[in-house]
């Protein structure tokens, strides 16, 4: 079954972009003799999630839509829970098992559909990460090594059981 997120991180660029209110502005700040005389930072505003994000960094619109579509689609997969699958699928136990890492690329739409899975998992179990490494048919230590592989993943799992009353990971 095709969820409303899997979706928005599995969508063509346009199809996503169709769904948001986009802004342009002048970006501040450093950053070259024309990047304050165009409107080249991005905002974009994805309507059906609520979810912002903004890309500032290069002096073309175009680079910096494209960079504000990636952030986005992460944005909804670190952000935006829903009930996790009855039996999680093989490419999440497989994406978290410890037998080679990394086993999926942290730019792939295939690593945002696990890390989503993993913290709604995460969100469903009172945050209890040993529940959520059961429920995959993964040791405790892989998917605590999984989340640390990415800084942004990391936060969202701790602010999950932060709002749970859990105390939050330490790093492996």
């Amino acid at each position: 079954m095709t969820t409303p997120r899997t979706t928005y991180l599995t969508q063509t660029d346009d199809r996503l972009l169709a769904e948001c209110d986009v802004h342009t502005h002048r970006a501040s700040g450093p950053g070259g003799q024309h990047r304050n005389k165009t409107d080249s930072a991005v905002r974009l505003v994805h309507r059906p999630t609520g979810v912002t994000v903004t890309a500032t960094e290069r002096r073309s619109q175009h680079e910096n839509r494209a960079r504000a579509l990636r952030r986005l689609r992460k944005a909804i997969a670190l952000g935006v829970r829903q009930p996790p699958p009855v039996e999680p699928g093989p490419a999440v136990r497989d994406a978290v098992a410890d037998r080679a890492w990394p086993r999926i690329g942290r730019k792939s739409a295939e690593y945002l559909l696990v890390a989503a899975e993993v913290l709604d998992r995460l969100a469903a179990g009172e945050a209890r990460v040993s529940d959520v490494a059961g429920a995959l048919g993964v040791s405790t230590a892989s998917l605590v090594k999984f989340l640390s592989l990415d800084d942004d993943l990391w936060q969202a799992a701790n602010r999950i059981r932060r709002k749970a009353g859990q105390k939050p990971l330490r790093m492996p």
